[in-house]
């Protein structure tokens, strides 16, 4: 919201600066002036053993000669904080009693209210831990003792207890003169539609009252004292104040110590959390009860760029764990993801802290693993991947994960990436069958070694379908290289599309590994060109001719008004992967024809279809095409010598 003229000026001049930088800092008492309104300790934005860091109150300015960071009440506060500027301009204006602006009498009287229900719930708080020492608060006074704790972190968290019986809180607020309208609006009692009198929301269960981001209380969580209670955890319901999809446990404590830690620890519930601070983790938040929404993905963020996420060991943790990694997909962006550290099965981080420590705990935290780790483990261990169906069925729903991620950056990497642990675990049939010839060259299908020499009309065939593949895979290039945008969408099939030239093939693997860099940027072309040329160590045009064979269309020729270079980038990979498919069946059909002479109708069908392939090229292209007669006679002697038949020696 925009602030009226002055206000800012207004509030630096209420709020004394010191103060509120005493909280955390500890004054040099050797250099400290306070009459003079000067005051020096040691800087709380770098580690130093030196008080270089000075606040001078009468301005309202600090500087720090060590690490040089200078600013004002509303700058510390938001680095201190780890707060966005409006929130700590509202939290200092709380402080100085000084109203915000507000855009309407609505907004006001929005405001108003809100407050009023905070207020409540504030009073809620001392009354359940009011109630944590009555007599009928020793089950749960046990409870918390076999949980180690004591009686300071009771009062650090400001642990409570409902009473059973329903009518405890109610009771005690109407005699006050509180209106049951008000209680029911903050989330703490229920007032039958029957006519039945209200009673209490909580009733016998242990209280862990919920924050908001500046502090203020807002709901409550409350854990049951009877096994057999239909829920264990149970939240306020929503309210003006209150929605749990939008609320995180401990997140002002956990948003300043996340800005010192530069770290982020989610874990399941309210005791993992407490168990986490008490153990030094301070940076540590849980969601309410609920999978973590998109909303709650924000919070994180906006407190660190990798939140670590420590959820249980169990069956049940996974399975969190991977609700999650699909939920967080769409949102990731640059420096925002997740990582996962991976408890031992049936631990909390409760558990690990209580049996084997914080160091433990620790050691957990460094080796948490990236969500692109957990999400590749969870594709490859849903179903063995022995067969070409299950392996089709793998890719596609890697192909269709993938598309969930709407950053076109992130979504390139992730491609990138994917594509080479696929690789590494498959390995890549088309590299497996084709050998090099020689750089530039073609690589033959086996047996090539055997066929008449180069003055054949089959050699001058094969030297025809040589500069038809150069002149196609060069094509493949330059549409690349005008649109790496869409190159990179079309990445899968580029990959595929092993090339016959070797040296294009190199500038091939180069480009996609060079196209997730490109994508995003403000002019991808030309970071593409860059980058391939460090890469390579000479530009990529080097590699193609010049000018561009006759096979090239306008749009790859540059000049495309229309835009057609990405369809015909399609288009092309289309016709090369379905040409060189039909090459592999020729293959396969002549291997089988040695093996089985009654099955020379296959040699003889994928000639027919290679040879279409090819026409149909050369009709689009309008070059170089395959010598198709020279090509129908070198099969017919095929089978006219029966190469099938071992010759006698």
């Amino acid at each position: 919201m925009a602030l009226p003229d002055g206000f800012l000026d207004e509030l630096r001049g209420r709020v004394s600066l010191a103060r509120i930088a005493e909280r955390q800092l500890s004054w040099d008492r050797a250099k400290t002036r306070s009459n003079r309104g000067e005051y020096w300790a040691c800087c709380p934005f770098h580690h130093e053993k030196t008080a270089s860091f000075k606040i001078d109150d009468k301005t309202g300015r600090y500087y720090c000669f060590g690490c040089h960071v200078k600013g004002d009440a509303i700058s510390y506060v938001m680095h201190t904080g780890n707060m966005g500027f409006m929130e700590a301009v509202e939290s200092l204006a709380a402080e100085a009693g000084l109203a915000m602006p507000e855009r309407d009498p609505k907004a006001a009287a929005r405001a108003e209210a809100k407050a009023s229900l905070s207020d409540l719930l504030e009073d809620a708080v001392r009354f359940y831990r009011m109630q944590l020492r009555s007599a009928q608060a020793a089950a749960a006074r046990d409870y918390l003792t076999g949980r180690t704790l004591d009686d300071a972190a009771l009062e650090r968290f400001e642990i409570g207890y409902a009473p059973g019986g329903g009518k405890a809180l109610v009771e005690a607020f109407t005699r006050r003169g509180t209106a049951l309208a008000e209680l029911e609006r903050a989330g703490l009692i229920t007032i039958p539609d029957d006519g039945r009198a209200p009673y209490d929301r909580f009733r016998d269960r242990i209280m862990f009252p919920i924050r908001d981001g500046r502090g203020r209380a807002i709901g409550f969580g409350g854990r049951a004292m009877d096994p057999n209670a239909p829920a264990k955890y149970y939240n306020s319901p929503d309210t003006p104040l209150f929605d749990k999809g939008r609320s995180l446990y401990n997140h002002k404590p956990a948003r300043e110590a996340a800005g010192r830690a530069g770290a982020l620890i989610v874990a399941e519930g309210y005791m993992d959390v407490i168990a986490l601070v008490r153990a030094g983790f301070a940076h540590a938040v849980a969601p309410l009860g609920t999978a973590v929404t998109p909303e709650q993905l924000g919070l994180m963020w906006r407190m660190t760029d990798e939140p670590v996420i420590a959820l249980d060991g169990d069956k049940a943790g996974m399975a969190a764990a991977a609700r999650l990694i699909d939920r967080a997909l769409p949102l990731l962006e640059p420096g925002k993801s997740l990582r996962f550290a991976l408890l031992p099965s049936g631990q909390d981080p409760d558990d690990v802290i209580r049996s084997q420590g914080a160091e433990a705990m620790q050691s957990l935290l460094a080796a948490a693993r990236p969500l692109i780790d957990l999400l590749w483990e969870r594709e490859t261990t849903r179903q063995p991947l022995d067969t070409p169906e299950r392996r089709a069925a793998f890719d596609q729903t890697l192909r269709r994960l993938i598309g969930e991620i709407a950053h076109p950056g992130v979504r390139a990497h992730y491609t990138a990436d994917l594509r080479a642990r696929r690789q590494a675990l498959f390995g890549s049939p088309q590299r497996q069958t084709q050998a090099p010839l020689r750089r530039g060259g073609l690589r033959p299908a086996p047996g090539a070694a055997s066929m008449a020499t180069r003055a054949t009309p089959l050699a001058r065939a094969e030297i025809s379908e040589a500069t038809l593949a150069r002149s196609t895979e060069e094509a493949i290039l330059r549409c690349c290289l005008a649109e790496p945008v869409r190159a990179a969408e079309l990445d899968d099939a580029l990959d595929r599309a092993v090339f016959l030239n070797l040296d294009l093939d190199a500038l091939r693997r180069a480009l996609l590994a060079a196209l997730p860099d490109c994508v995003g940027r403000d002019d991808p072309a030309a970071e593409l060109t860059d980058i391939l040329t460090r890469s390579l160590g000479r530009p990529p045009a080097a590699f193609l001719a010049d000018p561009p064979k006759a096979t090239l269309t306008r749009a790859t020729r540059g000049g495309d008004p229309a835009g057609r270079t990405g369809d015909e980038l399609r288009d092309r990979l289309s016709r090369l992967l379905a040409e060189r498919g039909l090459s592999a069946e020729a293959q396969e059909a002549g291997e089988r024809l040695a093996e089985d002479p009654s099955a020379s109708w296959r040699l003889r069908d994928a000639a027919l279809a290679r040879e279409k392939a090819a026409e149909s090229e050369a009709q689009t292209a309008k070059s170089a095409t395959v010598d198709r007669e020279s090509i129908s006679a070198y099969f017919n002697d095929l089978q006219m010598r029966q190469i099938w038949v071992k010759k006698k020696r």
